[in-house]
């Protein structure tokens, strides 16, 4: 038998203990008197403690890691997808090829995520499966599986959260100019958010831009331990301003609740507030 425990078992699993401990909150609060009631401990401070209003639990993904369908419905190659393909690169060297297969198994994983009570579902779009060379044409059986999946959340009472960007750049972008050292790329970013935004912000509400800018940037670029496995000299500070700068106001990149906080200010003010972010780190550095 197989040792090896996959996502979807653990979530199954994990499924059933909600449900068991579910059961045991009950019988403690049922208190003393009732037939099935344990005795709870005497000044026990956690009876007391609860989660503030409005607050959700929730469970994430990123694109690469679950979706598999690597080559399927004119899916193209992401830097993540060279890069696991490399010997030596990854774990035993294992790829996203066909991972967990969420791709053609998202039914049954809204239904796990049900059954833990999960209310947010953070999960990523594959930039590739909408533009297979990161710009030009879109793929519309790309962002039809998005559709599909988002709808599929709704229907089972599960708010989608959706990340632009978890670190799987379609190659071609990296082949022809670099990548993120490509000033061209940002627009890129931007043309696809603003695909994304069209097509899913009537139903999604939240949207996260980029997963951990430092992370990639550090370990993709510098360290070369994640893909694309640059490894450029010196620590490098990612300047997300060119990003910015191109992003498209009110689309993708906001929370529709807290859409763009500095939208609607001058740009010489942006340029004065990016300055005092700089000489306030320069002073700090000292």
């Amino acid at each position: 038998m197989s040792k090896r425990l996959s996502r979807r078992t653990f979530g199954t699993v994990i499924g059933a203990a909600a449900v068991g401990a579910s059961q045991a909150s009950r019988l403690f609060a049922a208190g003393p008197g009732t037939p099935d009631a344990a005795p709870a401990a005497a000044g026990d401070a956690s009876a007391s403690r609860t989660f503030p209003p409005g607050f959700l639990w929730g469970t994430a993904t990123a694109a690469y890691q679950v979706e598999g369908a690597a080559t399927e419905d004119g899916r193209g190659p992401s830097v993540w997808d060279t890069f696991s393909h490399t010997p030596g690169k990854t774990n035993a060297g294992a790829t996203g090829d066909v991972a967990d297969d969420h791709y053609h198994r998202y039914k049954d994983d809204v239904q796990l995520m049900k059954s833990l009570g999960v209310k947010v579902y953070r999960f990523s779009i594959a930039w590739s499966r909408l533009f297979p060379t990161g710009k030009g044409a879109p793929n519309p059986k790309g962002i039809d599986f998005y559709n599909r999946l988002v709808d599929e959340l709704l229907a089972n009472g599960i708010q989608p959260f959706a990340t632009l960007y978890h670190w799987d750049l379609p190659q071609a972008l990296q082949d022809n100019g670099g990548g993120w050292e490509n000033p061209d790329t940002p627009k890129a970013f931007g043309d696809y958010a603003g695909y994304v935004a069209e097509h899913l912000s009537d139903r999604v509400n939240h949207f996260f831009t980029i997963n951990e800018f430092g992370a990639f940037v550090e370990l993709g670029y510098r360290v070369g331990v994640h893909a694309p496995g640059v490894k450029l000299p010196g620590p490098l500070q990612p300047d997300t301003a060119p990003l910015r700068a191109r992003a498209r106001p009110g689309g993708a990149g906001h929370s529709r609740e807290g859409q763009g906080r500095h939208q609607g200010r001058p740009r010489r003010e942006h340029d004065d507030l990016r300055a005092r972010h700089r000489d306030r780190r320069a002073h700090q550095g000292r």
